[in-house]
């Protein structure tokens, strides 16, 4: 039975030049499927405009990747956003299994460790808004956050998550592993 290998990441901002490195690392992973967990194209009030922002670009490069894409919404994402995206990216959540697992993926703005939604032990919250990765157990669910792509805080690296066998690896955008969780 084949596995499905998930590239997970978050809060890209719409940085035109990190969304590129993103799907340089989609391609190298040879990921199934990119989750995106929300804030794709706009920085917010509360950031810093990131690197190289183009939002039309980011457009562009997304969509030309439409069959590839799982993602939910952020905080920063809006109707008009979807409007121009080919891809569905208004849900507040989704739930995925894969490898004997139940993740419930979302933005981190709703639902986060510390208000967690209806899950039951064994199960998986992935979730970005912080744009710091964190992987921590809040009883017997796991509480996974792969970072920003685009604008990381606490000194973190920009990067995402694999997913594959039972494993996540969170990784920067060059590829290089820092943490690993069986």
């Amino acid at each position: 039975m084949r596995h499905m290998k998930l590239l997970i990441a978050s809060d890209i901002h719409g940085s035109f030049r990190y969304c590129e490195k993103l799907l340089n690392a989609y391609d190298r992973e040879k990921a199934d499927r990119m989750l995106l967990l929300g804030d794709i194209l706009y920085h917010g009030s509360r950031n810093d405009l990131p690197d190289q922002y183009a939002p039309k670009d980011v457009i562009s490069a997304l969509n030309e990747r439409k069959d590839d894409l799982l993602c939910v919404r952020g905080n920063c994402d809006t109707e008009v956003d979807q409007m121009v995206l080919a891809f569905p990216m208004m849900a507040d959540y989704a739930v995925i299994c894969a490898d004997e697992c139940r993740m419930y993926a979302t933005h981190g703005h709703l639902y986060h460790p510390d208000h967690l939604p209806p899950l039951q032990n064994g199960d998986i919250l992935l979730y970005g808004h912080t744009h710091i990765p964190a992987w921590e157990k809040r009883g017997g669910i796991l509480c996974l956050n792969p970072g920003s792509v685009s604008i990381p805080k606490n000194q973190s690296p920009r990067g995402y998550m694999v997913f594959s066998d039972g494993i996540f690896e969170w990784k920067t955008l060059e590829g290089e592993t820092y943490h690993t969780l069986p």
